[in-house]
């Protein structure tokens, strides 16, 4: 897996959701512009509602109804996506869900056992979805990520609604993932201390019709990620709390 080699570049001059019923015109987005670096982790943070969502949505290209350009550089990059919920197919079992993504014969597939191992699901490889917890599913959206070999990851609150020990052991997880198998992402979360345990790069929107108000380095190496106390540490010179 290798990430990109030519940055992403995002132009969001204006994102409208029409009036509905009794709501007026909605302004989501307005003059947000930045680019991703081949290899980053960067973080969009913020209010719910906030439209972090909205722009994932965009340079995925799921949402072509706005007023700017996404450029990739490099065309049309090979894309993952991780949602809120892990999307399983409940009739197949944890291996064919993950298998699912690649075609027959598709030499990647060879490396699902690895991942199985790495996400610690190694046993549960002919488990079917009801049969595992709601972490377990969230590693399994993992594995069938990174099986891909992305060229761009793109992650919107994957571990939104757990529990808080379980969400920091799949955080660990994404971190050793990532640092083993690197490609370019960009992740979606409200939780502050997620962003800065994850990104190499945070960008905050403003409530409203949301911009950009800070874009900002993460200084912490792989090792430090998994120290709560450096990331609580980091945490408080970026948003000044922890």
């Amino acid at each position: 897996m290798a990430p990109l080699t030519n940055p992403i570049s995002v132009q969001i001059d204006k994102k409208v959701f029409p009036a509905l019923g009794q709501r007026g015109e909605n302004v989501v987005l307005r003059n947000v512009s930045f680019q991703v670096e081949p290899g980053s982790f960067v973080v969009i943070t913020g209010p719910s509602g906030g439209g972090k969502s909205t722009m994932l949505n965009i340079v995925a290209g799921l949402d072509k109804d706005f007023v700017g350009k996404v450029d990739c550089g490099d065309g049309e990059p090979r894309l993952a996506f991780v949602f809120q919920t892990p999307r399983l197919l409940p009739w197949r079992t944890v291996y064919d869900n993950i298998a699912l993504v690649l075609p027959e014969g598709d030499p990647r597939r060879a490396n699902i056992p690895e991942l199985l191992e790495r996400v610690g699901l190694t046993e549960a490889a002919n488990a079917y979805p009801e049969m595992i917890s709601l972490g377990m599913q969230r590693r399994v959206a993992l594995a069938r990520a990174f099986v891909l070999e992305p060229e761009l990851l793109l992650m919107d609150e994957p571990f939104v609604s757990l529990d808080d020990p379980t969400a920091y052991n799949l955080r660990a997880l994404l971190v050793e993932l990532w640092s083993r198998r690197p490609t370019t992402v960009l992740f979606v979360t409200h939780d502050r201390a997620e962003a800065v345990m994850l990104g190499t790069r945070i960008l905050r929107l403003a409530s409203g019709s949301a911009s950009i108000v800070q874009d900002v380095p993460v200084r912490l190496s792989v090792a430090d990620r998994l120290d709560r106390n450096k990331v609580q540490a980091e945490q408080r010179r970026i948003f000044g709390e922890a």
